[in-house]
């Protein structure tokens, strides 16, 4: 039995989504987008990517803890 990939968001033209919230914000000790949680090579490679490397971004993206950030 195979398990199901969870599915993503897709676009008017039915190919994956880009995770991007238009929150860009470069969290400088990940390297990653604190909006989208995406490095900033996926940024730039994206309009490249295949929808089966998109979705593989996209099924990263929850393992990629965002900084918390400081009590003052």
């Amino acid at each position: 039995m195979r398990a199901e990939t969870p599915a993503v968001p897709r676009d008017a033209q039915g190919r994956v989504a880009s995770p991007c919230r238009n929150l860009c914000q470069l969290d400088e000790a990940r390297r990653w987008c604190l909006g989208c949680r995406r490095s900033l090579d996926e940024i730039a490679a994206w309009s490249r990517l295949s929808d089966v490397q998109r979705q593989a971004v996209w099924l990263a993206l929850p393992g990629r803890d965002l900084p918390v950030p400081p009590q003052n």
